[in-house]
């Protein structure tokens, strides 16, 4: 069973309105990190907003956890939100509350009382590294420390999911690291499954093991972190994947390069390495078996999802016939090999 399942979802916030969502389906697994990428505007936080029915769908059907949220009367909605915690964008923390008072704000709005609070809070403080920071307030912490205090907050009902609305974007780079490895980390520890907006591909890269991207209020693709890195189908895609990865050929490089001899073409071309073949040596075997010259250009080694990936430009010499056998002999190794043609 999913632990969130959503069928068809669309939603327009005013009649003759752009859909904020337009037939949007997707599963999402127990227990894994599902990220949901876009640009402002393409639907990703009404998106998360109505998994939990703070925004209600036009139509479509809402299953989280095997219950219909569309079928619920407000009692039932209210019990069936409490197992999901939400992390916002700008913590949304009470100044004149303490991060333990913050932290106990759910549990008290839900009629707990006091003892077990303060036992609920004095369990999760530690969870995100706050237990000496229990008696201070908001305007005391930083930014990262604020978004801890939020995360704490969403999971003192005891959640089986997380929703976090860009719940990086207010940080700076390192302190997003400190906190996507505190989102992994709970999610083994607490056996969460996470649903996470983010505009930034580096974040999904980072955090998530599957990924949707949504422009214009569609899923225009969607699969595993790695295959959406190494296989992009969709040209936004290729733009958040080049974000991430960079262009692997400084501009001017053609210009640089050494002309073809007599007999010979030039390709230059840009592959990716990735799978099973991603650490053998095939540009020097392609150079040897095929009488071919390879030119390294550019090029870096990264890791996604656990998989080392690789993408490097070069310029290869040789008889057309033979750049030709070896181009489609590294294709055949499922390296993903694209032309960048003369104007690079």
């Amino acid at each position: 069973m999913a632990a969130i399942a959503l069928s068809r979802l669309s939603k327009r916030f005013a009649p003759g309105a752009p859909p904020a969502l337009e037939e949007v389906s997707l599963e999402i697994a127990p227990g894994e990190v599902f990220g949901i990428v876009g640009r402002s505007g393409a639907g990703k936080s009404t998106l998360i907003r109505c998994v939990n029915l703070l925004e209600r769908p036009d139509s479509g059907r809402v299953e989280v956890l095997g219950q219909d949220l569309m079928s619920l009367d407000e009692a039932a909605l209210r019990a069936a939100r409490r197992g999901m915690g939400m992390v916002f964008q700008h913590f949304n923390l009470h100044a004149r509350r303490t991060v333990a008072e913050n932290v106990a704000f759910p549990l008290e709005v839900a009629g707990m009382a006091r003892a077990e609070r303060e036992r609920r809070v004095a369990e999760l403080l530690p969870l995100v590294g706050l237990e000496a920071k229990r008696d201070a307030y908001p305007a005391q912490l930083s930014g990262g420390q604020k978004q801890r205090v939020g995360i704490a907050r969403a999971l003192a009902s005891g959640p089986r999911i997380l929703l976090c609305d860009e719940a990086t974007s207010a940080l700076d780079p390192e302190t997003t690291a400190e906190i996507l490895a505190l989102i992994r980390d709970l999610r083994a520890r607490l056996d969460l499954t996470v649903l996470l907006i983010t505009h930034e591909m580096a974040v999904v890269k980072s955090v998530c093991d599957r990924v949707a991207v949504m422009e214009a209020g569609r899923v225009i693709e969607e699969g595993p972190v790695f295959d959406v890195f190494t296989r992009p189908t969709q040209p936004t895609t290729r733009r958040f994947v080049a974000e991430v990865i960079g262009h692997s050929v400084p501009p001017g490089t053609l210009s640089r390069l050494p002309q073809p001899g007599p007999g010979e073409a030039r390709r230059l071309v840009q592959v990716l390495f990735a799978g099973p073949h991603s650490t053998r040596a095939v540009v020097s075997e392609a150079s040897r078996d095929f009488d071919v010259d390879m030119n390294i250009v550019s090029g870096r080694v990264d890791e996604i999802a656990g998989e080392p990936f690789g993408v490097m430009a070069l310029a290869a010499y040789g008889a057309p016939d033979k750049l030709e056998g070896a181009l489609g002999w590294m294709r055949s190794l499922g390296l993903h090999v694209t032309e960048l043609g003369e104007a690079a």
